[in-house]
């Protein structure tokens, strides 16, 4: 059975499902997006492929999402509930590479140097609203201040790979993946394959990053 773990945050209680390695040397804490939970088929993706590698994974579920609640709150609110699940994260006793997927990628992104973070992957970053390229978030990637992963959609309105500004990191691209990294049926790619991209290059990125 998958370990879990309550904590208490000033949002309410916040969830930690745990996918322990072996033998650690780097955890990956992820959250989930404003519109979906830790089974997103990426964050499950990634916590089969990595504790084999040596990265333990943290999948962790805002309050609101533990509370029932359908719609996410302000991104203030987000980040507190991410800062008060830190230490619980941190006392796992090695560097912690602190991640998610869209909404949850801005968290990891806006209080990676405050909270010490290892590095960031940001999973289908969203650059900006669709169909509004002129109110960019670019500044929350560019701005973590450590070594930040972003792996993207080719086909996601929130921001195509093509769309995002030069700058200190590194970006893995799902050909005509969607936001949820969903590939046409009749498309060059399997599901599968997908994510396959998309671990293989966590999996290098991760153990490419000194502890």
């Amino acid at each position: 059975m998958t370990p879990t773990d309550l904590v208490e945050t000033p949002a309410g209680d916040a969830r930690i499902t745990w996918h322990h390695a072996r033998t650690p040397r780097l955890l990956l804490a992820l959250g989930h997006g404003a519109g979906g939970g830790i089974d997103a088929r990426d964050l499950v993706a990634l916590a089969g492929a990595l504790p084999p590698l040596g990265v333990s994974v943290a999948l962790v579920e805002q309050p609101w999402r533990v509370a029932g609640k359908k719609v996410a709150p302000a991104p203030r609110t987000l980040d507190t509930g991410w800062r008060a699940v830190w230490p619980a994260l941190a006392a796992a006793g090695v560097p912690v590479v602190a991640g998610g997927r869209s909404a949850g990628a801005r968290v990891a992104c806006r209080t990676a140097r405050e909270l010490g973070a290892h590095a960031v992957l940001a999973l289908s970053f969203p650059l900006h609203p669709p169909g509004r390229p002129e109110k960019s978030r670019a500044e929350e990637l560019l701005g973590t201040g450590v070594p930040t992963l972003v792996v993207q959609g080719g086909n996601d309105p929130f921001g195509r790979p093509g769309e995002f500004p030069e700058g200190e990191y590194a970006l893995v691209e799902v050909p005509s993946g969607d936001h949820g990294f969903a590939v046409p049926k009749r498309g060059s790619l399997t599901q599968d394959e997908a994510l396959g991209i998309i671990t293989g290059g966590v999996g290098r990125w991760a153990g490419a990053l000194r502890e």
